[in-house]
């Protein structure tokens, strides 16, 4: 297969899409928290393999390399929101009469306890996201999207061991993130 792609193949190509997109989507959205941008991410990701598939040594299954991509490209969008976020909210500083900045109250017919699993998904989103890059991703990889240690390592390109010490000391730090949270929530 990875001959016909580097050959431009366009039906290998096709099958390797169909064949990956699923996967490859729920690598995004484990990172990006939103289904449009993950698909949209993941459409980035597959522009890249197909412009980048000469590259591919074969050092490492080409799902690897494909995930490699995919967790590169969340943590890109994930930068580029982060910078986007900062210059909105020092531009709302600067002007008082800033609506888009208000929070926006909708009514919602969920039950309380949708509702408090959303917002506890959402601090969990929240913590993780305060996590240094490595331990990030190797939770998001192992305990978000169920890759095994092994399969983290290879996409990481580190160790097995090396990723059982990140996804140790991701969950120890998140722990400590989390306390902290509700601490200060019951003050």
């Amino acid at each position: 297969m990875v001959q016909q792609l580097k050959q431009g193949d366009e039906k290998t190509f096709r099958e390797f899409v169909e064949n990956n997109k699923d996967r490859v989507v729920n690598i995004c959205y484990g990172f990006l928290k939103n289904r449009r941008d993950a698909e949209d991410t993941a459409q980035d990701v597959f522009i890249e393999v197909f412009r980048s598939i000469e590259k591919f040594r074969g050092d490492s299954k080409l799902s690897t390399w494909l995930y490699r991509i995919a967790v590169t490209k969340s943590l890109d969008v994930l930068r580029k929101k982060k910078r986007r976020a900062r210059f909105k909210q020092l531009t709302s500083i600067f002007y008082e009469n800033n609506f888009e900045s208000m929070p926006e109250f909708t009514s919602s017919d969920k039950p309380d306890s949708e509702i408090e699993k959303k917002e506890r998904r959402d601090i969990l989103n929240w913590a993780i996201d305060k996590l240094p890059r490595d331990q990030k991703t190797a939770v998001v990889l192992n305990k978000l999207q169920s890759y095994s240690y092994k399969e983290v390592a290879e996409i990481m390109g580190k160790s097995v061991s090396s990723v059982e010490s990140l996804i140790y000391r991701s969950m120890k730090k998140l722990k400590i993130i989390l306390q902290n949270y509700y601490e200060k929530k019951l003050l």
